[in-house]
């Protein structure tokens, strides 16, 4: 069932193969044998794909929670008081993987050096736990009313408004967000492909202003080089722009449009048996927050 659950969040037994580092025929042949044990498919195969079928999809939601909990009861066993040991797996967006996530998980793991983790960066929003994960890192009002939230990361953050000089010097500074020409404004393109509007703010007025530059990216770091260079105003954390801020290289615009907001928080599901490397690392945060 652990072999199957992988392959179909994998899509590939190749992909599952790596991850869990034995090899793809071992996990077909798991998988085959499961099917033949049920007499049912759970999972569709051809030479560019593998899919779960609707009976793989049914199966797959409701073994997430109980692997979980069996990896639990295996971390129990092998971990000490002193000494937890296991996976840690965590699903985070795109940017705490780049600016929040690496120097706390550094030393974690060096702190816990029987702990491994696995970290998947998407910006896609998901059950952490049907999927395989232990935890995962959202904003406040992603958060489900269900998860248990520990603050990660800087209690505050903000998004600003940034442009270079030059492009200033030639479009001029906006002294409004009315005053933000959309063909002016880097986009960035979720997973699923939306692409959210700017949201500024003052005083309880909100005004969206819908990007439509010559630039869309699902990059953080393409938006940031094209700003610099010229092709357009970017809104992003001010954590991720500020080097370039402090560089002279952006320049902030509409600042008392750009309120401060509640930081990430990591979230996990309310259980009565937490895995050991769930438990050391929630516990690891809030001792560095203190």
């Amino acid at each position: 069932m652990d072999a199957f659950a992988a392959v179909a969040r994998a899509r590939s037994f190749r992909g599952a193969a790596y991850v869990r580092g034995v090899s793809a025929s071992s996990l077909s042949d798991a998988v085959r044998r499961l099917e033949a044990r049920l007499g049912v498919r759970l999972l569709n195969r051809s030479t560019r794909s593998v899919t779960p079928t609707e009976a793989g999809t049914r199966l797959l939601e409701r073994l997430g929670p109980a692997l979980a909990d069996v990896a639990s009861a295996l971390d129990v066993v092998h971990a000490t008081d002193d000494s937890p040991a296991g996976m840690l797996r965590l699903n985070v967006p795109s940017i705490a993987a780049q600016q929040i996530l690496p120097p706390l998980l550094s030393r974690f793991l060096q702190a816990y050096p029987r702990i491994r983790a696995e970290v998947v960066a998407e910006d896609t929003f998901i059950d952490v736990l049907a999927a395989g994960f232990d935890a995962g890192i959202r904003y406040e009002e992603r958060l489900q009313g269900d998860m248990i939230a520990v603050p990660i990361g800087p209690r505050t953050q903000r998004f600003v408004v940034a442009g270079a000089p030059a492009w200033f010097a030639a479009h001029g500074r906006p002294q409004h967000p009315r005053d933000l020409d959309p063909a002016h404004c880097i986009g960035y393109r979720f997973a699923s492909g939306l692409t959210p509007s700017w949201e500024l703010e003052r005083d309880g007025q909100i005004i969206r202003v819908p990007p439509a530059g010559r630039v869309i990216t699902s990059t953080f770091e393409i938006g940031l080089h094209a700003a610099i260079d010229g092709l357009g105003l970017i809104a992003s954390f001010e954590d991720f722009l500020r080097p370039a801020l402090e560089a002279g290289q952006l320049e902030a615009v509409l600042a008392d449009w750009c309120p401060p907001f509640s930081g990430p928080s990591l979230y996990y599901p309310s259980r009565r048996q937490m895995p050991a490397p769930l438990r050391a690392f929630v516990d690891f945060i809030r001792a560095q927050s203190e």
